[in-house]
């Protein structure tokens, strides 16, 4: 039996990353003061985790001129904003309405509170209780702009069999504990590069708050292990790995011609094992 497997380096301390630039604080536009200050603490629940919506909410709050801030706890998302009736009320309609494409949400209960005079809107480190009862959102598969990543010759994640962001990729399968944070998942391990981590601070990038966001330099890799040496000729060394893209291209094409000659093949991913052979070979 053959296994392809991702490595998984010594255990490091995992970094919590930076909320967003500038301290995780979104600016607000300034608001016609004729209007009294109102404050709203908003809990979502549903599938709000490992779907991007913390991004989306900070984006969504920046639009509208908000204050405050987002959070997950373990059983929901937790919103706090602050501005005019006039900007808070069609923010949670549009909250509700047009989330991000892979959130479900169940139930939007919002509360008044009092205002605090708070400025700029900030991405919270997340709460952690006794209860956990998300929902976490199941593996997604690869979004049509991380294929064109994949495919492009030019691009530093072009044939990285991990490629993903806030629109795809694993979920479910890496999730060690909630609230869903990279830390609290099998990604924990890596830490992010400096071209990865400028991705995750940047609201305007759609890899903004992506947990499992990875890269050649940073990420997993692929590697291929053979009882012996002589089950794979094309790739002699039995512990063959390389995060290089053409190395990846080279072992998963391996893989392949031994799934057409009848072996059976396991394959690790960060989730677990699946076991992989021709079902028409009746050898």
């Amino acid at each position: 039996m053959s296994s392809l497997k991702q490595s998984v380096p010594n255990p490091v301390p995992a970094r919590e990353p930076a909320s967003s630039p500038g301290g995780g604080r979104l600016p607000t536009h300034p608001q016609p003061p004729s209007e009294e200050l109102l404050r709203k603490r908003i809990r979502v629940r549903g599938i709000v985790q490992g779907v991007g919506f913390r991004p989306w909410v900070f984006n969504l709050a920046g639009r509208f001129g908000l204050a405050g801030s987002v959070r997950n706890t373990p059983d929901a998302v937790l919103i706090e904003v602050e501005g005019r009736a006039t900007a808070i009320a069609p923010f949670l309609q549009k909250l509700e309405s047009e989330p991000p494409p892979l959130a479900q949400i169940n139930s939007v209960i919002a509360e008044n509170i009092a205002p605090r005079g708070e400025s700029g809107f900030t991405i919270l480190d997340s709460i952690e209780t006794a209860l956990e009862a998300v929902l976490v959102s199941p593996d997604v598969s690869t979004c049509d702009d991380c294929r064109r990543e994949f495919s492009d010759p030019n691009n530093r994640r072009f044939a990285y069999p991990f490629t993903n962001c806030i629109n795809c990729g694993p979920r479910y399968s890496i999730i060690q504990d909630v609230p869903y944070d990279r830390p609290r998942t099998t990604m924990a391990a890596f830490r992010m590069c400096t071209a990865c981590q400028a991705e995750y601070d940047d609201p305007r990038n759609r890899r903004f708050h992506a947990q499992p966001n990875a890269c050649p330099e940073c990420g997993p890799s692929v590697s291929l292990h053979t009882a012996s040496p002589a089950a794979s000729p094309a790739l002699p060394n039995c512990e063959h790995e390389d995060s290089n893209s053409t190395a990846s291209l080279e072992v998963i094409a391996e893989v392949r011609r031994l799934l057409r000659q009848g072996q059976v093949v396991a394959l690790k991913g960060l989730g677990g094992f699946h076991l992989a052979c021709d079902a028409e070979n009746d050898e």
